[in-house]
């Protein structure tokens, strides 16, 4: 997968944007209402990497049974991955990460008052 097509995936769930907020190699994308991320892509040492956020439990878990997710690199380590994009995972995989970050991290419905 190229950064451009785990870029324009991200950029396919509702109310997304890509920013540039350290540099122009690392593609952020944020929940517009928000603006929390949800996926950061950029390149360490020659890999193309993903961070994506995740829940503790599952983080570990997707660690122990896939050689390409790591602790999230620059990040809270117990809440995100590094995930690294030139490897075999499977895409269903890799997807599934994403719209978990999504699901994290996307702005809370407001609960109407009765």
């Amino acid at each position: 997968m190229t950064k451009e097509e785990i870029i324009n995936y991200c950029l396919t769930y509702p109310d997304v944007y890509k920013d540039y907020p350290f540099d122009e190699k690392w593609t952020v994308v944020r929940h517009k209402d928000n603006k929390k991320i949800f996926a950061m892509i950029y390149k360490l040492d020659g890999h193309l990497c993903i961070n994506l956020k995740c829940e503790p439990s599952r983080a570990d878990f997707l660690r122990s049974i896939f050689e390409e997710v790591k602790p999230g690199y620059h990040m809270n380590k117990v809440h995100w991955n590094t995930v690294i994009l030139d490897s075999n995972m499977q895409e269903d995989d890799l997807f599934d990460m994403v719209q978990h970050s999504f699901q994290l991290t996307k702005p809370k419905k407001k609960k109407e008052r009765t």
